[in-house]
């Protein structure tokens, strides 16, 4: 007797479930953790996105909206002024009404003449405004030349640290990697006694937030692990061709590692930007300062406090960095992911 094996059906014994009964409940399962997962997700980005947003609404409210006592989740006026207002300086009012009189300060040239410079708006009263374009030069300055000195002291250690054999090679860096668990601020008061002497002229406050931050443990640490993943043999081959170290390093392993060194540029120019305390430290005129500290600094007066105008410089802050990490993050995942563990 022939039997159709369309009409077999697979039965577990310790249950008496059927296979596509299993199956069914194995899609169901699928499909709950999806949903919880998901659901999660949404709730953690929700969360995180709450202070941008809420910034954002801040910086085109103006005084009156902001200080009510039932919040809004929008806008009623939008006050595009706000971010017009962020961009004027003490040149801009010197160029329009002229330079002051002999014995009048900065600040009061900019109260007296204020409110002729921002008729048209409707916030007033503010005279200590955030210098953008200043802030975002030295800024710029400082970020890209520790990033560069930063790549090149990285790069050189890494190769020595990977591919080069000497005698205490890994007590050395055992004690490299100590270093990382001694917080930054311990370092401050040494750091300071040391570029103390430099502070007298503009280019060593600019040495001072430079130099000093040339060499970061954790980034030659990341370097290294991504070098000892390139085979031993290239380093042979490269030896039977003629090559130097200094032409191996920069003809093949810094190639193969371009996207760990990309990670770094952009991991290291962003905490150039975001730098705070050393830079607050060591650049007592306004002129000198980074960003993040022209932005504390500006808009402190109680009297004239004006919130709208904080949140508005603060996105103009947060923007670049923002566009950075957009379109930069594929190199920061897969920098990350090419450093490996071996080693």
């Amino acid at each position: 007797m022939s039997v159709n094996t369309k009409d077999l059906v697979l039965v577990l014994a310790d249950d008496r479930i059927d296979t596509e009964t299993l199956e069914k409940r194995q899609r169901i399962m699928k499909i709950i953790v999806t949903i919880i997962t998901y659901a999660f997700l949404t709730l953690m980005a929700f969360v995180i996105l709450i202070p941008f947003y809420w910034m954002l609404i801040t910086s085109l409210k103006d005084v009156e909206e902001i200080r009510a006592t039932i919040p809004t989740l929008w806008p009623e006026n939008i006050m595009w002024s706000n971010y017009n207002i962020s961009w004027i300086t003490f040149e801009n009012i010197v160029d329009k009404y002229g330079s002051p009189a002999a014995g009048i300060s900065e600040t009061e040239w900019i109260r007296m003449n204020y409110d002729k410079y921002i008729k048209e708006y409707s916030v007033r009263d503010v005279f200590e405004q955030f210098d953008f374009i200043t802030y975002l030069r030295n800024t710029v300055i400082v970020g890209v030349l520790s990033t560069l000195g930063t790549l090149i002291t990285t790069i050189f250690a890494a190769f020595a640290f990977a591919r080069l054999n000497f005698k205490g090679k890994d007590f050395l860096f055992s004690i490299f990697l100590g270093t990382m668990m001694i917080p930054g601020e311990m370092m401050v008061i040494t750091n300071y006694i040391t570029v103390a002497p430099w502070l007298q002229h503009p280019v060593g406050v600019f040495a001072a937030m430079i130099v000093p931050f040339w060499v970061s443990v954790f980034y030659i640490y990341l370097l290294r692990q991504n070098f000892k993943q390139i085979p031993n043999e290239l380093y042979y081959a490269s030896k039977v061709d003629g090559k130097t170290d200094w032409q191996y390093l920069w003809q093949v392993m810094v190639p193969i590692a371009r996207p760990t060194l990309i990670t770094i540029f952009i991991l290291k120019l962003m905490g150039a930007w975001n730098s705070y305390v050393w830079p607050n430290l060591v650049a007592n005129d306004s002129k000198l300062r980074l960003i993040t500290n022209g932005l504390r600094a500006s808009f402190t007066n109680d009297q004239y406090a004006q919130p709208g105008l904080q949140m508005a410089a603060t996105v103009i802050v947060t923007v670049p960095l923002l566009l950075l990490f957009v379109f930069f993050r594929k190199y920061i995942m897969s920098g990350v992911g090419r450093a490996g563990l071996k080693g």
